[in-house]
């Protein structure tokens, strides 16, 4: 494929690292989703189902549905104390619960704070508006690998699974994730980094693996990119509502990503982005999916994060190698030079640690194929000493090769049947052929 220009932005990320804006690829709108998706895409929303007008999508009532709508405004995404709450006592005990001061322990000021804007019906109304829907645990719909977020731990006090996810699209979130893959990446991405990204996603989506990331500027976007290019199927996991485009120069990407695919989050629509939003969703990137690519990252990278998180949900986690000079890559070479990544090149590769064992194996590389490999030692140890332009006898031949006459000649009557050499009156030379393959090879680079 070929890589076009992006857009370019000053904007600082909000994830802690500071890395500046920079750009991804162009891509373009109406790509189809993977078999097995229920609907092919069209306009945002059409044909999306309304989880808030039934009494249930799945095995969820709708008073469940309302409940965790409400909490996902009332806790921040990662709240340990909520879940906890939630997995012993259910989502509307939950509720319940801060609404009548009755949750347990200090974080209940902090819920309380936002009851008053919480209101989940209008939420769940907001949502249907653009296409998107509440998908809680319990729907059809629902990643179960998602669950491996109960024992992957925390980083900085935060983490477990999400009590619901916001989605916008008409793909369904369990199909389009069971075969898929996330690349994530700097911001402040390099022409390679870019390039690099946006060809990797491409060749992977070709194989019918979905793309998951985070819709940032740099490899984020050219990876979601590579994917509408190559009319595949792509999911973009933001920090924000997925109603409220960040950064809002992608505004148009995360529809193109809305129509072939899926934009997801853990905030009720209209959520801003905040610092801490964009490294506890990294966890579910890399849950989501059966690994993680990254493809340039500094010392202090988040998509280091979301190495992390992956390998603590025991996904495959994979670096592609950059120039040894570029801080842009120094990250990901030390994650490889650690043992913390498998080092991939290509689509191929990567399909294949992600893929079924047996099965979608890369190639393997190999060098230029010559035709003098075919050859025995012993034949190509005659072939060295022929002389190049003026003939030499057997005798010449075999001193110069270090090979008794006898085998000399019978190995010269193979290499000429097989056009190597040629007689030139009573000796031997290399062929016109053979010349020509010398000429390029010493002239190359």
């Amino acid at each position: 494929m070929t890589h076009p220009a992006g857009d370019a932005s000053g904007q600082l990320g909000l994830d802690g690292v500071g890395e500046p804006g920079s750009a991804g690829p162009s891509g373009s709108s109406g790509f189809p989703c993977p078999p097995g998706s229920p609907d092919s895409p069209g306009s945002p929303g059409a044909g999306a189902v309304d989880y808030s007008t039934q009494e249930g999508g799945g095995e969820v009532s709708l008073a469940e549905r309302r409940a965790r709508a409400a909490l996902t405004r009332l806790g921040e995404p990662g709240d340990l104390a909520l879940a906890r709450f939630v997995a012993e006592h259910g989502p509307e005990a939950a509720y319940d619960a801060i609404r009548t001061s009755r949750f347990p322990g200090r974080r209940l000021g902090d819920y309380q704070s936002r009851l008053a804007s919480v209101d989940p019906d209008r939420d769940l109304e907001t949502a249907a508006a653009v296409g998107a829907r509440l998908v809680c645990p319990g729907d059809a719909e629902w990643p179960p690998s998602l669950d491996v977020l109960d024992v992957a731990g925390t980083i900085d006090g935060r983490g477990g699974p999400p009590l619901a996810l916001w989605v916008r699209g008409r793909a369904d979130l369990r199909v389009v994730t069971d075969r898929s893959c996330a690349f994530v990446g700097a911001r402040a991405a390099t022409e390679y980094g870019l390039y690099v990204a946006a060809e990797l996603a491409s060749g992977a989506a070709d194989h019918a693996v979905t793309i998951v990331s985070g819709g940032a500027f740099g490899i984020d976007a050219a990876a979601h990119r590579g994917a509408l290019a190559a009319g595949g199927c792509t999911v973009a996991v933001l920090a924000s509502g997925v109603d409220v485009p960040y950064p809002r120069a992608h505004e148009q990407l995360l529809g193109w990503i809305a129509d072939a695919g899926l934009v997801v989050s853990e905030v009720p629509p209209g959520s801003t982005p905040r610092r801490p939003r964009f490294l506890i969703r990294n966890r579910l990137i890399a849950a989501m999916t059966l690994g993680t690519v990254v493809v340039e990252a500094a010392l202090r990278s988040g998509a280091l994060n979301t190495a992390s998180w992956a390998d603590r949900c025991h996904r495959e986690v994979m670096g592609v190698p950059g120039p040894v000079t570029s801080v842009a890559s120094a990250g990901v070479h030390r994650l490889v030079r650690e043992g913390g990544a498998v080092l991939v090149t290509d689509a191929e590769e990567v399909v294949e640690q992600i893929g079924r064992l047996g099965v979608d194996l890369a190639p393997p590389k190999t060098g230029v194929s010559r035709s003098r490999d075919g050859l025995d030692a012993r034949a190509r140890q005659v072939l060295e000493a022929v002389p190049v332009l003026r003939a030499g006898g057997v005798a010449s031949i075999a001193q110069s090769a270090g090979v008794a006459a006898d085998e000399v000649l019978a190995a010269l009557g193979e290499l000429f049947l097989l056009g190597f050499v040629e007689r030139q009156g009573t000796g031997w030379r290399l062929s016109s052929r053979e010349r020509d393959t010398r000429r390029h090879q010493s002239s190359g680079p």
